[in-house]
């Protein structure tokens, strides 16, 4: 296994922490992992994006070329419009359709079109579209299982016990909606 994985969106998104899980929870799953943050603004609402490759053998560099990437995670429109290019034919866009209102120009890749934001919104909290976010990339890619990850949850918000149910929700309602959007990659 080789993923290539850019997630971008705003300051604020959650971007960083569903990207810090994955790689975290591909450690602990035995894998080999390469998370290159990059920051615009330091501010919330400013620009955030991570680069995170999983392998199961050395990674070679930590950055990929553009072209490359075999999934992005799209969280707005100015994320949509610089990286929708940067996966490769045959790759998978995971676009929150919630903020972004335009199509992909993409024939020759996988476009999946969630509403985070609306269903964390539903679910009573709007901090975890990420984490819904990072359940439907789950369910077609299968990087980790998504038990590895909601073990990671755990750890990480040990100290916050009171979100890690929420959490784990999100995930799992994110990696039902892509299910129902028609099965997975392997």
């Amino acid at each position: 296994m080789y993923e290539q994985i850019i997630f971008a969106g705003f300051g604020g998104q959650g971007i960083q922490a569903m990207s810090k899980m994955l790689a975290q929870a591909a450690m602990d799953s035995g894998r080999q992992v390469s998370w290159m943050p990059a920051y615009g603004g330091a501010v919330r609402g400013g620009t955030s994006n991570v680069t995170v490759m999983v392998a199961d053998e050395p990674i070679g560099s930590p950055m990929p070329n553009a072209g490359d990437i075999t999934t992005g995670v799209v969280m707005n429109i100015p994320s949509m419009l610089k990286f929708e290019s940067y996966v490769e034919p045959g790759g998978l866009l995971l676009v929150n359709s919630s903020l972004i209102d335009v199509d992909s120009s993409r024939q020759d890749i996988d476009v999946i079109r969630i509403p985070v934001n609306d269903i964390a919104s539903e679910m009573g909290n709007d901090k975890v579209a990420n984490m819904i976010m990072l359940g439907c990339m789950l369910s077609r890619k299968k990087i980790v299982e998504i038990d590895a990850l909601k073990r990671f949850v755990k750890v990480a918000f040990k100290n916050k016990p009171s979100i890690i149910e929420i959490n784990h929700e999100a995930i799992d309602r994110g990696a039902l909606y892509s299910e129902q959007m028609g099965g997975s990659d392997v």
